[in-house]
Order: structure tokens, then C-alpha cells, then sequence
């Protein structure tokens, strides 16, 4: 293993003894001193970082494919997707969302409704990408057996998944939806959808 020598300021006046005075760096060294060089530091590793999860599709695609705008665009990307089968998308939690200005001032929450309504866009682009669907509108038709584990607080990270359950005469779909923060059950149930003209 071949070590690398870095040079002082000292040592590199001491190889060029002809640079006048005051001019770079500047040596106490007496001309015919003995010179050393100190062999570079060894770093450590770099600690491994967190692998960012890929995008599958972006924000700008999904506004392509989702009619919802700011502030109801609740997906920010997707990481998975299986059209007209399963989606996993992303919704990053942050402080300066409207909705935490009176919900709650001194105790920010994410409430409930609006963690479904993100399940739900999710659900979307599940049920908007099934083939042969007539032009309109998927709405809410139902939901049935939410439940909501623990509280989302700004920071916090929403991982969205969203599994088709069924499709009927190309008009309602139902899905199975969960949103997990760091690993761990926020809310779960199943949403229903109907195509509006």
C-alpha cells in the first residue's frame, strides 16, 4: 500500500528556497534544515448512507395523472406502482401546511380526514389507470373500517400503501389502504370509489 506525502507550508518553502520573502506561505525553516513530511491522514469510512427510496413517479407526473392541486395535492411521490393494481407513495408531513395553523395551535396534529384523503389519492392512481374506464370523476363512495393507531406530527413521513380489492362494471373500485410512519401503523381501512360523469 503506497502511502500519499502532503506538504506542509514548511516543506514547500524548504523546496523552493529562492521564493523571495513574503510572498505564499512563509518558513521559519533555516535554509539546510532537515525537512520531514508527514504522510496524510487516513479517514475512516464514510458511514454508509440511507439509500434514497427511487421514484417511480414524480410530483410533476403525478399531477398529470390526479386532478387534486395545492393545498389538496397530498401525494408527493410514488415509489411503487403497479397500474390498476397496487401503489406506494410518499406524503413528507411539514409544519408550514395550512392545516396546522388551527389544528392544533401549540400541538400541530395532522387530522384524520386528510390522512385518508391522501390514502385515497393513492387509491386514485390505482382506479384512474384501469383500462377501458369511461371519462369522469373517481369520488369517494365509502369508506369502511378506518382506524387511526397514532398521531402524525410535522417531520413526519407517511408511507402510503394501496392494493385493489375490486372493479366493477369499470365504475366502482375498492382498495385496502394503510399509511405507516417510520415503520409503524397509522391509519388502515378500505376506501371506495365511484365514477361520476
Amino acid at each position: 500500500m503506497s502511502t500519499t506525502s502532503a506538504l506542509s507550508p514548511a516543506s514547500s518553502a524548504a523546496t523552493a528556497p529562492h521564493q523571495p520573502a513574503g510572498c505564499g506561505a512563509e518558513s521559519n525553516t533555516a535554509v539546510g534544515a532537515e525537512v520531514t513530511t508527514v504522510p496524510a491522514p487516513v479517514r475512516a469510512p464514510a458511514e454508509p448512507t440511507a439509500t434514497r427510496q427511487p421514484v417511480v413517479l414524480s410530483s410533476e407526473q403525478i399531477q398529470g395523472l390526479l386532478p387534486h392541486r395545492y393545498p389538496f395535492a397530498l401525494v408527493d411521490r410514488v415509489i411503487e406502482h403497479v397500474p390498476g393494481k397496487r401503489a406506494v407513495a410518499l406524503k413528507n408531513v411539514t409544519l408550514n401546511e395550512p392545516q396546522f395553523q388551527g389544528h392544533f395551535p401549540g400541538r400541530p396534529l395532522m387530522p384524520g380526514v386528510l390522512i385518508v384523503e391522501a390514502m385515497a389519492q393513492v387509491g386514485g392512481l390505482i382506479v384512474t389507470q384501469m383500462p377501458d374506464i369511461p371519462k369522469g370523476l373517481f369520488v369517494f363512495a365509502g369508506i369502511d373500517g378506518v382506524r387511526f393507531r397514532k398521531p402524525v406530527v410535522p417531520g413526519d413521513q407517511l408511507r402510503i400503501t394501496c392494493d385493489l380489492l375490486s372493479f366493477k362494471r369499470r365504475r366502482f373500485g375498492k382498495v385496502h389502504a394503510q399509511a405507516t410512519v417510520d415503520g409503524e401503523l397509522v391509519c388502515s381501512g378500505d376506501l371506495l370509489f365511484s365514477l361520476v360523469d
